[in-house]
């Protein structure tokens, strides 16, 4: 679906134009640092960060706070698990861990590129990267998250998942 085609058949949506329209009525932190998901696809998902002068860690340099690149990642790994999935599901991120290679450049926007390598019956193992230029990281992370993240609470309130 493209910008500005609101009278798209919803029986040609597919699962990835509804990943993509998640990502564009987020809430949260999502929202509050205007992400995007510019990709969708079982394979991967990419989400874009504009560049914002008031996300700036450091005035002197001009660079981006380290928060505001982990929150896109950790975004960008959610949306990745749903787009493999192809289901929406109670998920949690149980650990991100991110290797910061270089700062971002100031003025231009960063991106992030997340995948699914391995699922088991509760856990997913993702691997993500953000960059400005393709192949050129700014930091690489790896993450797990839970699935069913809320079942033990929906079930004591008998709610099946």
């Amino acid at each position: 679906m493209s910008e500005g085609d609101s009278k798209q058949d919803p029986n040609e949506v597919t699962w990835f134009d509804k990943v993509r329209m998640m990502g564009d009525h987020a809430q949260g932190q999502f929202r509050a640092l205007n992400l995007n998901i510019v990709e969708a696809k079982k394979e991967a998902v990419i989400a874009r960060l504009p560049w914002q002068e008031e996300l700036v860690g450091d005035t002197e340099g001009r660079i981006l706070h380290g928060g505001a690149i982990t929150t896109l990642i950790d975004s960008a790994c959610g949306y990745a698990l749903f787009a493999y999935l192809e289901a929406l599901g109670d998920i949690a991120t149980l650990d991100l861990r991110i290797d910061y290679l270089k700062p971002a450049l100031p003025d231009q926007d960063v991106f992030a590129r997340a995948e699914v390598y391995r699922t088991t019956k509760s856990i997913a193992f993702l691997r993500a990267s953000a960059y400005q230029t393709e192949g050129d990281p700014i930091a690489n992370a790896v993450a797990t998250f839970m699935l069913g993240a809320n079942a033990a609470k929906l079930a004591a309130k008998g709610i099946r998942t």
